[in-house]
């Protein structure tokens, strides 16, 4: 065999990259492959802020690449007639595709097509685990005939800890890639997604990036994460999920390199790695669990427009939930707190569907994983995996333990600054005057209306 393809997916990176070793190990040429998924696109998922990330990441790859005297090939249509295309460019050499496993079900169908359509013509697929994820989904599983998946996270993570992990591997030092195989040019975020402007405040995105954020976290903020991980105002997570959600950055080898210390900030943050890999793990078992309740409690939600719009704009008139959503719109991303909290002011105080905030969500999250996105929003809404399906955030509780003072409201909502100290959580108990002076709305809800209303709704009363 004479050549082999690497298919990159949501792998984009060069260190630790299973894809692309393999590949070089089966043949002397290798085609590096991205196919921008016209699919991608039809169904609504190549969004502003993820076409930006993407175009980035696309144009660091290329660059590692062709510092290895490579280059990264790319082509635009369906990846799996887009890959055959590719292949048979290459001549009778090109006897492999290597291509990381997905878990979503459009990962899978996709997956299968490409398998039989190479088998067709005389080559074969070869899936590698553990490229996008720390540990393939069916890697851990709970003891019992037919169970396919955990459940609950507190076991499988139990499991996870004490399952091995493989080896983390070298960038290449060296690609040799056909000159026949031709490429598109690398495509801007603008040719990735036509309409709609990116957030102002976006990452960088791209491995060089990624490597360097984390780098920089590690030494400055790794040991503190256990303290600070719900810190609203003092912003002292990661910032990792976009990087990790386009492979810009291995978990394996984050995994490894956090699990080499001893702090408690290090082993909280690999339980968030895992946290990523248990509904990674969900999502491949119950595909469907991306549109439709896990675990259904027969919610007949609600929908007032006005009100879901104030939920979007950050117009609620709970500050630290407008804070968060605002915080949304200008960065593409929100803090895991700052998600939990909104999410459960849409889902339990407002009562409305959780595919109205997921896809919501989706719309603008550089870091959207259909994944993580979906069973986390299921979770907050007490459709999926949580084992408390009733909690509710209640969004000034929130505020007195993860921003006490006030500093990230004031940050996120500018019309509030002028309020000093936790007052600023709740400006509707200002003095008429001094109430005026605020541009800011009146709450949509009352938080004890909405609560008495979830609870009947739920059976609860």
């Amino acid at each position: 065999m004479d050549v082999a393809l690497c298919l990159f997916s949501s792998d984009l990176r060069l260190h630790d990259q299973p894809v692309l070793h393999a590949a070089l190990r089966a043949a002397p040429q290798v085609v590096p492959l991205f196919v921008v998924d016209t699919g991608i696109a039809d169904a609504g998922f190549m969004v502003p802020n993820r076409a930006a990330f993407l175009a980035d990441a696309l144009a660091d790859l290329d660059a590692g690449l062709r510092e290895r005297g490579g280059r990264l090939v790319i082509r635009t249509g369906d990846v799996v007639t887009e890959t055959c295309r590719v292949a048979a460019e290459t001549g009778a050499g090109a006897g492999e595709v290597h291509l990381a496993a997905g878990v979503s079900g459009y990962a899978l169908r996709r997956e299968r097509r490409l398998g039989a359509e190479l088998a067709a013509a005389g080559r074969s697929l070869v899936v590698h685990d553990a490229v996008i994820t720390a540990q393939p989904p069916g890697a851990v599983l709970p003891s019992g005939p037919g169970k396919d998946h955990f459940a609950v996270f507190t076991p499988y993570f139990r499991r996870w800890q004490a399952a091995g992990r493989r080896s983390v591997l070298p960038a290449p030092r060296s690609v040799r890639v056909p000159a026949e195989v031709r490429s598109e040019k690398l495509p801007s975020a603008r040719v990735l997604c036509p309409d709609g402007e990116p957030s102002p405040a976006l990452p960088e995105g791209g491995e060089r990036a990624g490597r360097r954020r984390f780098g920089a976290w590690q030494r400055s903020g790794m040991a503190d994460y256990q303290d600070r991980q719900d810190d609203l105002p003092g912003d002292a997570t990661s910032r990792l999920s976009p990087y990790l959600h386009f492979g810009c950055l291995s978990p394996v080898e984050l995994v490894h390199k956090a699990s080499g210390r001893s702090d408690a900030g290090s082993e909280a943050f690999v339980r968030q790695l895992a946290w990523r890999d248990f509904h990674h793990q969900v999502l491949a078992a119950r595909p469907g669990a991306a549109r439709a309740d896990y675990r259904t409690k027969g919610d007949r939600w609600r929908y007032d427009g006005a009100e879901v719009k104030a939920w979007k704009e950050g117009r609620t008139g709970y500050p630290v939930v407008d804070a968060g959503m605002r915080q949304l719109l200008h960065e593409g991303w929100l803090h895991n707190r700052a998600r939990m909290l909104v999410a459960s002011f849409l889902t339990k105080t407002l009562y409305v569907d959780w595919r109205v905030g997921a896809r919501h969500f989706l719309d603008l999250l550089v870091d959207g994983d259909v994944a993580n996105n979906q069973l986390n929003w299921q979770w907050v809404a007490g459709t999926g995996t949580d084992t408390r399906p009733n909690r509710v955030l209640n969004p000034l509780v929130q505020a007195r333990r993860f921003d006490p003072e006030g500093a990230y409201v004031r940050r996120w909502v500018p019309e509030l600054a002028g309020l000093a100290g936790p007052a600023v959580h709740q400006p509707w108990k200002l003095s008429g005057p001094e109430r005026a002076a605020y541009d800011y709305p009146d709450p949509v809800v009352d938080l004890a209306d909405a609560l008495v209303r979830f609870k009947r709704a739920r059976g609860l009363e």
